[in-house]
Order: C-alpha cells, then sequence, then structure tokens
C-alpha cells in the first residue's frame, strides 16, 4: 500500500472562507491518508472569522489558518487533485500545477458575500460548512 498522502489543494478567489472549511474538513476527516491545502488566485490575506468560528463550533481544527497565494503552490510538490470551491476561480486561468493533478469543481455559494443579521451571516457559513462536509464525505467515499 502507498504510504503517501493522497494531496488536495481547494482553491477560491479570496481565500478566507470556502477554501478554509474544505482545507480543514479534509484534514479533520481524511485523517493521515490526505494533505489538504487551499489557497485563492486573488487571496484577501485574512481568514473570515465566521469560518473560524463555524470550524470551532463543529469541533474541526485547521493547523496554520491564512489566506495565500495559489503562486505558493505553482512550484510545489505535486497535488493529487485540484478542486474549485467557487465559480470565480473555476472559470480564471489557473496556473499549469505540477504532475498534471485532476480537477474537480464544487460550486459553493460565498457565505462571506451575505450581507444582513449575524444569524444570517452565520447561517450561512453553515450552510457553507454542510455542503462542503457532504462533498468532502462523498469524495472519500469514493476513494
Amino acid at each position: 500500500m502507498d504510504a503517501t498522502p493522497f494531496r488536495v489543494l481547494f482553491l477560491c478567489t479570496g481565500n478566507s472562507a470556502r477554501s478554509i472549511l474544505a482545507e480543514a474538513l479534509l484534514s479533520h476527516l481524511g485523517g493521515n491518508a490526505y494533505r489538504s491545502y487551499s489557497a485563492g488566485s486573488k487571496p484577501t490575506g485574512i481568514v473570515n472569522p465566521l469560518a473560524l468560528e463555524t470550524l470551532n463550533a463543529h469541533g474541526v481544527s485547521i493547523r496554520d489558518p491564512r489566506s495565500k497565494s495559489w503562486d505558493e503552490f505553482a512550484d510545489a510538490e505535486p497535488m493529487d487533485l485540484i478542486v474549485t470551491v467557487c465559480n470565480q476561480a473555476a472559470g480564471e486561468v489557473c496556473p499549469i500545477w505540477p504532475g498534471q493533478p485532476r480537477t474537480a469543481h464544487w460550486g459553493i455559494p460565498d457565505p462571506a458575500a451575505v450581507e444582513g443579521s449575524d444569524d444570517d451571516r452565520h447561517a450561512a457559513f453553515e450552510t457553507a460548512y454542510q455542503e462542503l462536509e457532504r462533498l468532502v464525505g462523498k469524495f472519500l467515499q469514493s476513494r
């Protein structure tokens, strides 16, 4: 059996919410068999506090939560899978990734774009979390 972890990079434009949630969920649910990362084409430089609050509410931790550019991964060790989690990032011209990884798109509405009450914003992050948890679970079952 191959002991090398399966490497997945989650991409979004800002790398502040959806891709952060997905990175943490795969790390949490996939265990040592996976290495998850996240990045953005135009990172905000700040992880949305509601993303971290949502993860914490579900007992999911994330190591080194930071908003970073996908350029950090262009010359890194090859990924096995690149997943875009927002429609804007899916339509952008991505770097040429080393190792020619497989790609997938999971279109999740941006919870950080929701305006309104605190309850509305929290609900949007919870909805994004639940959908990403479902997709990560489905991915893990398919492997």
